[in-house]
């Protein structure tokens, strides 16, 4: 294999790669979020410097199920969202994601630094209830049930469905030098792009979070549930870009 060979893969193993290059469609992406308030220690705690929590003390936790993707296939993710500052822009921070899918969780780990293990999450239908559970190691850490199209709320105005996806979201990438140091520790940015919106409904949720050790959704209590969303939207996860070295 010659050098030039080397620098045309997209990635390991070099014999089979995990994920073709990007950038990634997808389509028909299901999201069930549930907005809730959490203790603001808590947000603080998990919010790496630079960034700052908006104030809001709220979280997204979310679950999507992603039936069409681009070299990654058919799986389901779920995870929690805290709504940040960076440099007085409103931004996502991802702060813990779980899925069922190899070649994602390494394109999203080594790509964007998106923090994302090997777990079960299942978002389903259940007679008049949308349901979304999450287990890790055979154990239920996540439940959320929202009542099915209770209140349709797409924007009118076209240009403005899917504004919410359009924010920007940032990612901690860190990445292990074999010497045992960092090799790489930035805030990474992206915005998804070539959106459409194909229903948005809001509605009264619930949501319940188990205290795992490995899967430490719990660490940002639920204290109130403001509202759950469920839409369902084609777009594009393009690359990103850096926005702050740590080993600068």
């Amino acid at each position: 294999m010659t050098p030039d060979d080397i620098h045309v893969l997209s990635a390991m193993p070099p014999a089979n790669p995990s994920y073709p290059r990007g950038p990634y469609r997808f389509i028909d992406r299901e999201y069930l979020v549930i907005t809730y308030l959490s203790d603001p220690d808590a947000i603080r705690a998990m919010v790496p410097e630079p960034l700052t929590p908006d104030g809001s003390d709220q979280v997204h936790y979310e679950w999507i199920n992603m039936p069409d993707s681009t070299g990654f296939g058919a799986y389901q993710e779920s995870g929690l969202v805290i709504p940040c500052l960076l440099n007085g822009e409103p931004v996502n921070y991802t702060a813990m994601m779980f899925l069922n899918d190899e070649p994602p969780i390494s394109a999203g780990r080594e790509i964007w630094g998106f923090p994302k293990r090997w777990g079960e999450p299942k978002l389903e239908v259940r007679t008049d209830t949308l349901t979304g559970t999450l287990h890790y190691a055979g154990e239920r850490v996540a439940m959320g049930t929202m009542a099915y199209k209770y209140q349709d709320r797409m924007a009118a105005d076209p240009a403005k469905r899917g504004a919410h996806l359009r924010k920007t979201s940032v990612n901690l990438k860190i990445i292990p030098c074999v010497t045992g140091h960092q090799r790489v520790a930035e805030l990474v940015a992206y915005n998804l792009t070539d959106i459409t919106m194909h229903f948005h409904f809001s509605g009264p949720a619930r949501l319940h979070l188990i205290p795992h050790i490995n899967a430490p959704v719990a660490d940002l209590p639920v204290l109130s549930v403001v509202e759950g969303r469920h839409f369902k939207a084609d777009l594009t996860l393009p690359y990103g870009r850096i926005v702050h070295d740590y080993l600068a």
